[in-house]
């Protein structure tokens, strides 16, 4: 039986495109990408996906959580605090859950004090692996900033983890725990995932061209993204379905035909009660890696034939933890105003990828978006949204 339409009723954002939602879309709807050179702490050379001012400190009740991770958490959240304060009002604190997802937590704090005690011979005063690194710090700082006091979760699953969240939220709300629900995600740059990626090979030396015929890999970003679903509410956008699988095929490579991805999508399509012809268009995970790419055009090109495709980590990088989130309110803003976004960097096309990527801004009403978000070890969520009821 198809899940109950969700409606989302309130949304923000930061990333390498700006510090505010009304920023971050301008430059979406414009075809203006982010990215830039790595920041000096990082010392490599290459593009990142960096926020493009350091965010605000956290109010001194926090400071004992003061990290980059928070701070961009409450930058993003400062811009709910409306949305925050009418649904508790509304629902009671206690009915408002918190399920966000992040992929690296407070590492680069570990990181930063890790150099320290290696030149002192002691961690930097105020830094505690259980308050600065651990991944539950987003949960109680959000808790603190906003009163929220329902069901709690972190989902930890790469770069699934915060389109994951959406599945959580929609299975407490049908179970009757929360009436309301904060999901999102937020990661920050840090040497272990750059190096990590370098490692593999994966690294673009200049800005990533997702589905491009010339793409040479991913660019790593940061961020934050954050949605309101409610039990009822008037809203921009509604969550259909959420579709999960896990291939399993291998550690860091996709299936080559896509079949989890491909599972997925069919997954989210079943639980929305809605068919292929439906989709209007496809937020592709899209990371600009030949094997990614390949793999997931391949499995929408299956499932879904030409529907058009859109990738959009040429704008921001691959934000890992926060990529999901960001890539489904860049989906909601599709629906909203009526467009498809560029895919920046993704000419000349692939002629061996079989979906059609829209390379070009196309002005066309958008009703039902399918955005794609897979990780390493094959965890793959697909999330149907759709227009207001």
């Amino acid at each position: 039986m198809p899940s109950s339409p969700v409606p989302i009723t309130a949304y923000a954002l930061c990333n390498a495109m700006g510090m505010t939602t009304a920023a971050v879309l301008e430059a979406l709807a414009a075809g203006q990408s982010g990215l830039r050179a790595c920041p000096e702490e990082f010392s490599r050379e290459g593009v990142c996906g960096s926020l493009p001012e350091a965010p605000p400190a956290l109010p001194a009740t926090l400071r004992d959580r003061d990290a980059r991770i928070t701070r961009m958490l409450a930058l993003t959240l400062a811009e709910l605090a409306p949305a925050l304060r009418r649904a508790s009002a509304r629902w009671t604190p206690e009915r408002v859950a918190v399920v966000l997802g992040t992929s690296t937590g407070g590492i680069r704090e570990t990181e930063l004090a890790y150099r320290h005690h290696a030149t002192h011979g002691a961690l930097p005063g105020g830094y505690t692996v259980e308050r600065t690194h651990a991944l539950d710090s987003i949960i109680a700082v959000t808790r603190a900033l906003t009163g929220a006091r329902g069901p709690g979760y972190v989902v930890s699953t790469a770069c699934s983890s915060s389109a994951k969240v959406l599945g959580t939220a929609q299975r407490l709300l049908a179970a009757g725990l929360c009436d309301a629900a904060l999901v999102g995600g937020v990661d920050t740059l840090c040497q272990l995932t750059l190096n990590g990626f370098d490692g593999l090979k994966l690294l673009s030396p200049r800005p990533c061209r997702p589905f491009s015929a010339e793409r040479e890999g991913i660019n790593i970003g940061e961020g934050a993204a954050l949605m309101l679903l409610e039990r009822e509410g008037e809203g921009a956008a509604r969550l259909l379905g959420v579709g999960e699988s896990s291939d399993a095929y291998h550690m860091t490579a996709p299936h080559p035909e896509g079949l989890g991805a491909r599972l997925a999508m069919a997954r989210a399509l079943a639980d929305a009660g809605a068919s292929p012809d439906e989709v209007d268009h496809v937020n592709a995970h899209a990371t600009g890696t030949q094997q990614n790419d390949s793999s997931e055009g391949r499995a929408i090109a299956a499932l879904l034939g030409d529907t058009p495709v859109v990738a959009t980590k040429g704008y921001t990088g691959h934000l890992l933890g926060a990529a999901g989130a960001t890539e489904l309110i860049f989906a909601i803003a599709a629906i909203e105003r009526g467009y498809m976004p560029a895919s920046v960097g993704a000419s000349p096309a692939d002629p061996n990828i079989p979906a059609r990527v829209v390379e070009a801004r196309v002005d066309a009403p958008s009703r039902r978006v399918l955005s794609n978000s897979f990780a390493f070890g094959g965890s793959n969520v697909s999330v149907l949204l759709g227009g207001p009821a």
